[in-house]
């Protein structure tokens, strides 16, 4: 078992190696602060969605945004799509399980808002549906995504993609990223100190 801890580790280690000379991953995920950034400097908001682990790193995404991360600083207008039970049940019954993120965005997403969609195979149908119905209202997605990035890597403005088979070395990758947007998301906004 100990072996199988350090190779854990070290191929955990080796993604994440990658990641730093991926010239394309950084990037985009420059492009993702600055989009973030100019968005909350214009008044508009951030929304996240995911399933299932992803659900997860969306709420604590916007945590981090609406909480602080290392900053005492004001509250930045993040929410996560995947917190209201009630919601999402409604919607799952009475429509579709597809539709619950496009739901919410049609209900609270204006133009210029940002979707933030984190997903380890970028395939989920209601993922597809909440770009799609972003693109009808001019907000603009970004993809934390994994594996190819999926259908989610042709159809969102900014795709960044942690190019790796294993789900959980793609979630953990994916959390340094989500820390990384947020702790410099965070630094850019010095009015909000």
């Amino acid at each position: 078992m100990i072996n199988s801890i350090r190779s854990i580790i070290l191929e955990s280690i080796s993604l994440k190696n990658a990641l730093l000379q991926d010239e394309e991953v950084i990037s985009q995920i420059l492009k993702a602060i600055s989009i973030i950034v100019s968005a909350i400097r214009s008044g508009k908001k951030v929304m996240i969605a995911g399933n299932g682990g992803s659900a997860a790193d969306s709420q604590h995404m916007a945590a981090e945004l609406v909480g602080r991360l290392n900053l005492d600083r004001k509250p930045l207008p993040a929410i996560a799509l995947t917190t209201d039970t009630s919601i999402i049940t409604s919607i799952s019954n009475d429509f579709d399980f597809s539709q619950i993120f496009a739901r919410q965005i049609r209900a609270i997403g204006n133009p210029g808002d940002i979707l933030m969609l984190i997903s380890t195979s970028g395939n989920s149908k209601n993922l597809i549906k909440a770009v799609e119905e972003s693109k009808i209202r001019g907000i603009i997605t970004i993809g934390l995504l994994g594996r190819d990035g999926g259908t989610l890597a042709q159809i969102v403005d900014i795709p960044i993609i942690v190019k790796h088979n294993n789900t959980q070395r793609i979630q953990e990758s994916q959390l340094m990223i989500e820390h990384i947007i947020c702790e410099l998301v965070e630094q850019q906004l010095q009015e909000y100190i």
